[in-house]
């Protein structure tokens, strides 16, 4: 029962479908790793039980040659014994010849005997002979199953580690906005701006404040020529010449 068991593994998983497996689980990557080991350790036990199987195969094979060798030997001996006999009686040695004629129909008996066990043995060889071949064949579907779900194991993992290295490639782009690329420059360039603003204010109040120096200078000027000519007048004196400004 045991070996019925795992013969008919060797056929339900040479004939599973790798894909649809995989589409069915929630894990691919656990999944496989489970198949693998489920695979390898099926293997290994179908290649006991087929190599037990063609033992027993040869051992079939074996007596059956054997039983053939024997139906031959001893259709050899009982033709000799036969020819031995029919030598005796034309010497007219009746008794003697009589003897080996007995042992000619032993001998006949015995090559009959091999000749039922090797014929009887015939179909059972052709049938385990199928068997052993069909065995064989699932045996290597199996590996190349296996060798399938390795090669997806490795491509799986390949895959998962460029997901999760672009995954946190992602979540560091997340940490920089790059929506709008200028943002920062537009920032830092109103800044800028207000900052130089205020540079021309500031230039502009100086500029003021100096002018206003200039006009109270002109102003203290003519306030000076007015109390000279007034003075002048007062004292007769002719008018003095205006100030050039």
């Amino acid at each position: 029962m045991a070996k019925q068991s795992i013969l008919g593994r060797i056929a339900q998983m040479a004939k599973a479908n790798i894909n649809s497996l995989l589409d069915s689980a929630e894990d691919p990557k656990m999944m496989l790793d489970q198949m693998v080991r489920d695979y390898t350790n099926s293997i290994a036990e179908a290649e006991s039980a087929v190599a037990q199987t063609i033992g027993n195969l040869r051992l079939l094979e074996q007596d059956h040659t054997e039983d053939v060798a024997n139906a031959s030997d001893w259709g050899n001996k009982a033709l000799a014994a036969s020819r031995k006999g029919d030598e005796l009686r034309a010497a007219g040695n009746t008794a003697d010849a009589d003897k080996f004629d007995n042992l000619a129909k032993v001998a006949i008996g015995r090559q009959i005997a091999s000749e039922k066990e090797a014929k009887e043995a015939e179909p059972t060889i052709a049938s385990q002979t199928g068997v052993v071949d069909q065995l064989k064949k699932g045996l290597d579907s199996m590996r190349t199953k296996l060798a399938q779900l390795s090669s997806k194991r490795d491509e799986l993992i390949a895959r998962s580690k460029t997901a999760d290295a672009q995954k946190q490639v992602q979540d560091a782009v997340k940490t920089i906005d790059l929506t709008d690329p200028t943002s920062e420059i537009s920032r830092f360039e109103d800044k800028i701006r207000r900052q130089e603003a205020t540079v021309l204010g500031q230039q502009e109040l100086a500029a003021s404040s100096l002018d206003a120096q200039f006009e109270q200078l002109d102003a203290s000027d003519n306030a000076v020529e007015l109390d000279a000519r007034l003075a002048a007048l007062k004292m007769g004196a002719p008018t003095p010449p205006a100030i050039n400004q």
